[in-house]
C-alpha cells in the first residue's frame, strides 16, 4: 500500500485544505485500516477481489464489501466524514478542545449527534495502560461537580470523586497525568490507578489520608501533610486546570461519562510536546478502535 502524506501541526486552515473532501479522508482511513494487509472480518479471508468503489475492499472469498469506516469508531457516523475528521482535529490538536454545544453550531448538526461522536473520540483517547509511570509521582484525590451550599471536600455527596496521579518532570513540570473516577477513597478504590498507571519502581508522594497506608506494602509511598502553597504544587495546579477546563468548556458533565472527559484531558496533556503528530495518532486510534453503539458507550468508560 502506498504511504500517505500525514498531517502535521495545529494549523486549522492547512488542515481544512488537506481534508477538504470525502476522498481525501477515506484514503487516509484506508491507509491505517489496511496498512498491514486486508483481513476479511466476515470470513477471515486475506485476498481481495476488484472493487469499483475507491478505497473500499471486496473479499475474494465471500465477496463482502468493506468501507474504510466499517467496524471503526467512524462506523455509522451520521454526518460527513469530512466533519468527523474536523471533530477529531479540534479534540486533539487544539489546546482546549470544543464543547458539544459549540461543535453543533460549527458543523451544523444537533447537539446530541455532536456529543455522541465526541464520546466515541474519547474512547480512542483512553490510555493503553501499557506504560506505567516510573519516576517521581504524586497522587491525590479530588471532587468534580457543581458546588453544593455548605459542603466541601468529602462532604460534597453529589460530586464525583476522582483520584489523580501526576508524574513530575523536574521540580515543576508534568511528564504525564492520569485520572480515574472512584466510588470512594478506600484503599481498594485508590489502588485502581496504581494498578493501571503506576509502576512499583515509582517514588510516590501522597498526603496523610489513611487509604494510602495499605498500599505502602506494594508501592514505595511517602506520606506527608498537605500544606497549601508549600507542597503538592504540581498536583494542585493540575487539578485546578482540570476543573477549570470542565467548567470553562463543558460547564457540567454527566457523571456516567465523566471518565471519558478525564481521558480526553489527559490525552492532550500527555502529548503536549507531540502536537505535531497528535491528530494522526488519534486518527489511527479511531480506525483501529472497536466500534461502540450508543447504548454501549457508557459501559465502555467503566
Amino acid at each position: 500500500m502506498v504511504d500517505i502524506l500525514k498531517f502535521e501541526g495545529q494549523n486549522e486552515i492547512e488542515f481544512l485544505k488537506k481534508f477538504s473532501d470525502k476522498d481525501s479522508c477515506l484514503s487516509h482511513l484506508a491507509f491505517y485500516k489496511w496498512s498491514n494487509g486486508f483481513n476479511c472480518p466476515n470470513c477471515g479471508g486475506k485476498e481481495e477481489h476488484h472493487c469499483s468503489k475507491a478505497h473500499f475492499k471486496r473479499c475474494k472469498n465471500c465477496l463482502q464489501i468493506f468501507s474504510p469506516t466499517s467496524g471503526t469508531l467512524f462506523h455509522k457516523v451520521k454526518f460527513g466524514i469530512e466533519k468527523a475528521f474536523y471533530v477529531v482535529f479540534k479534540m486533539s490538536a487544539t489546546t482546549k478542545s470544543i464543547s458539544a454545544e459549540q461543535l453543533s453550531k460549527t458543523i451544523g448538526v444537533n447537539r446530541k449527534t455532536a456529543l455522541l461522536f465526541q464520546h466515541k473520540v474519547r474512547l480512542a483517547m483512553k490510555s493503553s495502560e501499557n506504560y506505567p509511570m516510573t519516576g517521581q509521582v504524586e497522587v491525590d484525590e479530588a471532587f468534580i461537580g457543581e458546588k453544593e451550599e455548605g459542603k466541601i471536600g468529602r462532604g460534597a455527596e453529589k460530586k464525583t470523586q476522582i483520584v489523580v496521579a501526576v508524574e513530575k518532570n523536574g521540580s515543576s513540570g508534568v511528564k504525564r497525568m492520569y485520572v480515574k473516577v472512584i466510588e470512594n477513597a478506600t484503599s481498594v478504590e485508590l489502588k485502581k490507578i496504581f494498578d493501571k498507571h503506576i509502576s512499583e519502581k515509582a517514588k510516590i508522594l501522597t498526603d496523610k489520608w489513611r487509604g494510602y497506608s495499605p498500599l505502602s506494602k506494594l508501592y514505595d509511598i511517602t506520606q506527608e501533610k498537605s500544606e497549601p502553597d508549600i507542597n503538592f504544587k504540581v498536583m494542585h495546579r493540575c487539578i485546578q486546570q482540570l476543573k477549570s477546563w470542565i467548567r470553562g468548556i463543558h460547564h457540567s458533565v454527566n457523571p456516567n461519562y465523566l471518565q471519558g472527559y478525564l481521558d480526553e484531558f489527559c490525552y492532550r496533556i500527555n502529548r503536549s510536546i507531540h502536537k505535531n503528530t497528535i491528530f494522526e495518532n488519534l486518527l489511527k486510534r479511531m480506525v483501529l478502535g472497536q466500534y461502540f453503539s450508543k447504548k454501549q458507550i457508557k459501559f465502555a468508560y467503566s
